[in-house]
């Protein structure tokens, strides 16, 4: 598949570089002897890592629509978990390079600048920063082992004190102030928008009227929206909120799951799997049970099917996202204003299928369906694949596929 550009990510390059363009007039050119070379490097780095620093705050904020230009919100997390690595490292040069500039003077003059007077505020505004970054940023790269995830939560607020001291430290240190002010706003803003005022104004109340078993361990939640029904589209994903006190785990937290309905389905279908204390504890959920519902977010299949023949491959609770899209296509997709005699045969691949027909009963019914085959773990083969699979310019055939 050709890549599209991410017009959020040309976005992320010019506020990135513009504290750099509008502090470089000041710091001059990267020539001279060492010490003037190590002290531009320095000071480089520092605006950099820190400009990357408010990104990866500014980035971190959850709504719908946001997350588009980046890709998705899957997408946008990853770019704001290497941004804030990626801050870390260039802070540590900036300390690094300043100390090293200094160090053809002498030892102590290197030891001045890296801990001047307690005078120097501005300085020890920026070590404070930097240990808070270490505080947050060290159980995210999993340098003291695995941590518990509403732990992790709980320790990442730490990210909002490394932001405000930061912005601080640069804002008495630089010239021009206007860019920091820009990105301070962006980041700080992202941060009290997540933390205050998201759970208070971007959380839907729905109740649960119905908990279909699938299978061992597999349950499709059916919710009601108490108000406002919340728009989706296909394959999308939402944080759920459960509000049940009497639950083993999980009351009151936030985690996401996909969505399994229609986007014209008033009801709102939720596939969970037991993989962790949460998801284990909403197996046993009853109907009855308020929640709450934020998003949607994502875009797996994007705005519309793209019309061209499609293999879709899922196994487990992956399978969700097409179920979803199955039930699309058998209700018209009147949600987008399409209807299956305008989308390309279908292939569906999954190895339990036969197993869970019961389950999925659209996606075994031609007349629901028209334009899914369903396959099963039998008829995944390489011949079978290499005649199925949409091929490009850059892919004539399928080498392997694996079985299960």
């Amino acid at each position: 598949m050709p890549l599209r550009p991410r017009y959020g990510d040309l976005l992320l390059i010019v506020l990135l570089l513009l504290p750099l363009l509008v502090a470089l007039p000041r710091l001059g050119g990267i020539g001279g002897p060492p010490a003037a070379w190590l002290s531009w490097v320095g000071q480089v780095s520092g605006i950099l890592g820190l400009a990357m620093m408010l990104l990866a705050a500014a980035v971190s904020l959850r709504l719908p629509g946001f997350d588009r230009p980046f890709g998705g919100l899957v997408r946008l997390w990853k770019m704001h978990h290497w941004m804030g690595f990626g801050a870390f490292i260039l802070v540590m040069v900036h300390v690094l390079a300043l100390a090293l500039a200094a160090v053809p003077s002498s030892l102590d003059a290197a030891v001045a600048t890296l801990f001047p007077p307690v005078s120097h505020g501005a300085i020890w505004l920026g070590w404070f920063a930097w240990l808070a970054m270490v505080i947050f940023l060290a159980p995210t790269f999993g340098f003291f082992g695995r941590l518990h995830y509403q732990r992790w939560k709980r320790l990442h607020l730490v990210s909002a004190a490394a932001v405000l001291l930061g912005l601080w430290h640069v804002l008495l240190l630089a010239g021009e102030t206007w860019p920091w002010w820009l990105l301070g706003i962006a980041g700080l803003g992202a941060i009290a928008w997540r933390k205050l005022l998201s759970p208070r104004l971007s959380r839907l109340p729905y109740r649960i009227t119905s908990v279909d078993r699938l299978a061992r361990g597999v349950v499709e939640l059916v919710l009601e929206p108490e108000g406002r029904r919340m728009r989706h589209e296909t394959g999308q994903f939402v944080y759920l909120s459960p509000l049940d006190e009497t639950l083993a785990a999980g009351r009151r937290e936030e985690h996401p799951y996909t969505i399994a309905s229609s986007p014209s389905d008033n009801q709102l279908r939720i596939g969970i799997k037991e993989l962790g204390d949460a998801s284990r504890a909403l197996q046993s959920v009853t109907p009855g049970t308020r929640v709450l519902v934020e998003g949607p977010y994502g875009e797996f299949f994007g705005r519309r099917f793209p019309k061209r023949d499609m293999l879709w491959l899922g196994g487990g609770i992956g399978i969700t996202p097409f179920v979803g899209g199955a039930r699309d296509l058998a209700s018209g997709g009147a949600s987008r204003g399409m209807s299956t005699s305008s989308i390309s045969p279908i292939v569906l691949i999954v190895p339990t299928i036969r197993r869970n027909s019961r389950a999925l009963p659209r996606l075994m019914n031609p007349s629901a369906s028209p334009s899914i085959t369903p396959e099963s773990e039998d008829g995944w083969t390489k011949p079978f694949c290499a005649s199925t699979a949409p091929t490009t310019r850059n892919e004539k055939s399928i080498s392997a596929v694996p079985r299960g």
